[in-house]
């Protein structure tokens, strides 16, 4: 283990990358860095989770370093625009960044907020856009009544899927069989990235949709293998990644046979700054190309030393677990 640890933490570097607004709870995500033989994989578990989940996305970041990505189907991945649970009169600012975007994923079930907010959100994004499709996602936030009280609620603005209503398995079925009258799909995310069993969600029925990210699932193989195994249409999205783990994502969509749904990654959209030259949207898409990180953006987006040891720390309890 030892040797192993200099070796990859001797090929890493840990940045700190402020956000253009507040996601997720946080204004800076930190991200480690790996270079290999075939490029540069990110590692960018977030910050609250364990060594055996944060494990695999160590997997996926070597893997991504390591070895040639699979063949393409595309050369662009359309990406559908993100919105955090902000106020209505910031949508259309947060909007703008996603340049011509034809989705838009909307945040809600945030903690601290009302389903009268999510409404206004939403309906801020309809007036907008009227001819855009509009996803919701709930991280799993509600409960069953909360959740069919919610897709009620919002049904009259032509949701295309709700993601993630509720956090378990079981509650998802149960809220797709009161639903499925209304013609709203369900997609799992956190039930299929987060989970021990990825396909539990599938065999249960419990979903229409799986929604997939390279590095939680160990790679852009292992997600590819998942969603062959699931037999449903798959949306690729990311996790407030860098351009280097952004690519590694468009990577995995380019190579899907069939990609029927916009894709979560247009995120890089959401970040103040970046280690390359920025893979956002560009007429509602992003090209499936390697990124590499400039010198001089590592260089000005390090992370003070305290940081680089955490994440060194980090390094070493994850090992045992790859």
């Amino acid at each position: 283990m030892d040797l192993a640890f200099e070796r990859l933490a001797d090929r890493m570097h840990v940045v700190s990358l402020p956000l253009a607004t507040r996601f997720r709870g946080v204004d800076v995500r930190e991200v480690a860095l790996l270079s290999g033989d075939a490029g540069w994989g990110e590692w960018s578990p977030f910050l609250e989770y364990g060594p055996e989940e944060a494990a695999r996305w160590l997997a996926a970041a070597i893997e991504d370093a390591s070895l040639e990505r699979p063949p393409l189907e595309r050369s662009r991945v359309p990406v559908n625009a993100t919105l955090p649970a902000v106020a209505p009169d910031a949508v259309a600012g947060v909007l703008a960044r996603y340049d011509g975007c034809r989705t838009v994923k909307v945040k809600v079930a945030e903690r601290g907020q009302t389903l009268a907010d999510d409404v206004a959100r939403v309906a801020e994004v309809r007036a907008l856009l009227p001819d855009a499709r509009i996803r919701v996602d709930a991280n799993g936030g509600w409960g069953v009544d909360e959740a069919e009280t919610a897709v009620r609620a919002l049904e009259r603005f032509d949701l295309e899927y709700v993601e993630q209503p509720c956090a378990t398995v079981p509650e998802l079925a149960e809220l797709r069989s009161r639903v499925h009258r209304l013609a709203i799909p369900i997609a799992a995310d956190e039930s299929v990235r987060k989970a021990t069993d990825p396909l539990a969600v599938a065999r249960a029925g419990a979903a229409d949709v799986v929604v997939v990210k390279a590095q939680p699932l160990g790679g852009v193989r292992a997600a590819l293998a998942v969603v062959a195994e699931a037999g449903l249409p798959a949306v690729v999205s990311s996790a407030l990644d860098s351009s280097v783990g952004l690519s590694m994502g468009a990577a995995l969509a380019g190579a899907l046979p069939e990609l029927p749904y916009d894709c979560g990654l247009g995120t890089g959209a959401l970040l103040a700054a970046d280690v390359a030259e920025p893979l956002v949207p560009v007429d509602g898409s992003i090209p499936a190309v390697r990124v590499a990180p400039d010198p001089a953006l590592l260089a000005a987006h390090a992370a003070p030393p305290e940081r680089v040891a955490h994440w060194r720390a980090r390094l070493a309890a994850c090992l045992p677990h790859l």
